[in-house]
């Protein structure tokens, strides 16, 4: 490898990696490290995959210097210790980098002073990535470390897509605005299909769809509307968010039900989208569900979808039209019945679906509209990895 990043993202309760080479964009290594300080009856657990072979490790993993000794470890098993590959930089995930970072920045102590401030808009994200980028410090401590951050792209929007129509003072004072997520994952994949369409004056809608959803529009390779807000709970139907809601539900749970605000956030957030409609959040089981007769299988599929094309439209008329509408992530790249169900009817605002284009399966960037389409659609990857590992390299060079 010419120039290996390692890629770090942490959560509260696991540590995703990658070992990757920017210049060809292979993943050589990847790791799953789970139940980091969790006690209980099951054990913390690893999984590296690396050249075709598996590696696992079982066993306590208290705190996330654990995991990355964990890590260390593994990579040794693997017979390719991580001290002696040439480690040129550490890119971490950095979910929340409110109005103070939008670019990839270089992580010294200030900087990690700052991301550990902004945890009061990210409480379940920015402690997690602020434990993961101090361990890593202390792990590689004469590698630079990048902070990478997911509302970055969303950074500049419009003020009138980024302003909520509050008190001014109040949403000043406790930087209240629309700050967007995914923003790596629509950076990435607008900027793929600008290339794969040779264009870069595109007016472009971009789905990424996973377990958390969120919707972009774009002009000329520019953010100027996305569907999360202030936090990652705002927009589509997601896995176990509920995404858009009256604001008054939460004051009648409240006053009705007797429920505190914590347990409203957890309900909300944990407990609502597509789990909280079925009792299940992957798409599989939903899919299986509905193919067994299931009523509220098929009816969380509809409010899914419907939300989906309210967002469609808003943006058709946010950008004037559209040249582009591209799915990706988990459920956008795999599911094509979503797809096709999202996209029916729309053949009166210029997006024609071709069927078997949309029931076939890729890995690599396609188009999966009619030749004649107006509107192009296409299914592109998501990398949020490489991404990272790019605008790592791009800046310790």
């Amino acid at each position: 490898m010419k120039n290996p990043i390692l890629v770090v993202n942490s959560g509260s309760s696991s540590m995703k990696y990658q070992l990757i080479d920017p210049d060809d964009g292979q993943a050589v290594t990847t790791g799953l490290i789970e139940r980091i300080g969790v006690s209980g009856a099951e054990p913390g657990r690893a999984t590296h995959r690396q050249d075709g072979e598996t590696f696992e490790f079982v066993g306590d993993i208290p705190d996330h210097a654990a995991a990355l000794g964990v890590m260390k470890g593994l990579f040794d098993r693997a017979g390719r210790p991580i001290e002696r590959s040439g480690l040129v930089g550490v890119g971490h995930r950095v979910v929340h980098g409110g109005s103070r970072f939008g670019d990839p920045t270089l992580i010294d102590a200030a900087v990690l002073a700052e991301i550990k401030e902004l945890s009061v808009l990210a409480p379940l994200h920015n402690p997690a990535n602020a434990i993961g980028i101090e361990q890593a410090m202390i792990a590689f401590p004469d590698v630079p470390q990048v902070a990478v951050f997911d509302t970055g792209f969303f950074r500049n929007l419009p003020l009138a897509a980024a302003t909520y129509a509050i008190d001014r003072a109040v949403a000043a004072a406790n930087q209240v605005r629309r700050y967007g997520f995914h923003g790596t994952s629509h950076q990435y994949v607008s900027e793929q299909v600008s290339q794969f369409l040779g264009r870069d004056d595109l007016r472009q809608i971009v789905l990424h769809l996973g377990n958390g959803a969120s919707a972009s529009a774009i002009r000329g390779g520019r953010a100027v509307e996305t569907s999360m807000g202030l936090t990652p709970l705002e927009g589509l139907v997601m896995g176990t968010r509920s995404g858009d809601i009256d604001p008054g539900v939460v004051f009648h749970l409240a006053r009705t039900a007797g429920l505190s605000i914590d347990e409203i956030d957890a309900l909300l957030n944990r407990r609502s989208g597509m789990l909280g409609l079925t009792g299940v959040s992957d798409f599989r089981d939903i899919e299986s569900l509905i193919d067994g007769g299931d009523a509220d299988a098929a009816l969380a599929m509809d409010v899914y979808c419907h939300r989906l094309r309210k967002y469609i439209g808003a943006y058709l008329a946010v950008l004037g039209g559209a040249d582009v509408i591209t799915f990706t992530a988990g459920v956008g790249e795999n599911a094509g019945g979503v797809r096709a169900r999202v996209l029916a009817g729309l053949e009166g605002l210029g997006v024609v679906l071709d069927p078997e284009r949309n029931a076939g399966r890729s890995s690599a960037a396609r188009v999966i509209s009619t030749d004649d389409s107006p509107v192009t659609v296409m299914v592109v990857p998501t990398n949020e990895e490489l991404a990272i590992a790019r605008a790592t390299l791009t800046l310790v060079r």
